[in-house]
């Protein structure tokens, strides 16, 4: 069971974190009702992203075992069966849907989205160029929009642009760190890594970069916001962003982290800390400081 729960990689079930944002920012987070149903969505992507993780080794199983790291993934090292593997994934996605239904049909195809983009992109899109980080992006998004979806809420435009540039900017990174530390032969364990170049990827992410911290700025500054929200505080989570940011690159830089960012955030206690600050000071300021009853 050990090596198939680690196929299953439940350390990156952090991602779908995404899904929670719009119980908090829309004011959601001290309704029991609401709560519980974020906390399925949260649980149906857990469900389903490991299922998609188990199909993803199975199809990518003869590179893995090329790959100086991958190859240390249960189903390429052998430890876990390729039948086994595929049963589980479908023990998976049929308790996925079996949750999603309890959740509505908009959720659902959400669900199935993100589901068709993965299968895409681990079926060959993740060879091309641009697109292959595009749709790594997407499946952040996706998990914010299912979120709302959820809650029967309406999907903040300003939520859809930050989810988007943080998205970006974390899978151009991946790519960077990839390319780095794959070498000459990155091309052998990814097509796509032969039409990147490091120059490329780093001009791709200042631009996410700058885009992600405008954003972010924009949408605490926004009149909007401040109405929504009975207060303008949230201008003061700006500084955790931007070292937030400002960490990753070090990081990546200077420390020449691998390309995982899960791995390199949930191991690095100077990220940790500041994201825990800022979350705190986010639930602080939206349900202490400001005025619920303006919210929308």
């Amino acid at each position: 069971m050990g090596p198939l729960v680690r196929s299953m990689r439940p350390k990156q079930w952090v991602k779908n974190v995404f899904v929670l944002a719009a119980l908090v920012f829309a004011h959601k987070a001290t309704s029991w009702p609401h709560v519980v149903t974020s906390v399925a969505a949260f649980g149906a992507f857990c469900l389903l992203a490991s299922g998609v993780y188990l199909i993803n080794d199975v199809m990518d199983l003869e590179e893995d075992r090329k790959h100086p790291i991958k190859q240390s993934r249960p189903i390429a090292a052998g430890l876990v069966s390729v039948p086994v593997a595929v049963g589980t994934a479908v023990v998976l996605f049929v308790a996925t849907l079996f949750v999603s239904l309890r959740l509505g049909l908009p959720f659902l195809l959400a669900l199935l989205t993100y589901l068709a983009l993965n299968l895409g992109y681990s079926s060959g899109l993740k060879h091309v160029v641009i697109l292959d980080v595009m749709l790594i992006a997407s499946g952040f998004v996706i998990r914010a929009i299912a979120g709302a979806i959820a809650l029967d809420v309406p999907m903040s435009q300003w939520l859809l642009l930050c989810t988007t540039n943080v998205a970006l900017f974390l899978a151009f990174t991946k790519r960077r760190q990839e390319l780095l530390h794959l070498g000459h032969n990155a091309h052998q364990h990814r097509k796509s890594l032969s039409e990147y170049t490091v120059g490329f990827l780093d001009q791709m992410i200042s631009v996410v970069t700058s885009c992600t911290v405008i954003a972010y700025a924009l949408y605490t500054l926004s009149p909007e916001i401040t109405l929504k929200f009975g207060t303008d505080a949230l201008k003061w989570t700006i500084p955790f962003v931007i070292y937030g940011i400002f960490r990753y690159l070090y990081l990546i830089h200077v420390r020449h982290v691998p390309g995982d960012p899960t791995a390199t955030l949930m191991s690095d206690l100077p990220s940790i800390v500041n994201v825990f600050a800022w979350g705190v000071t986010v639930l602080g300021i939206l349900y202490f400081v400001g005025h619920p009853a303006t919210a929308g």
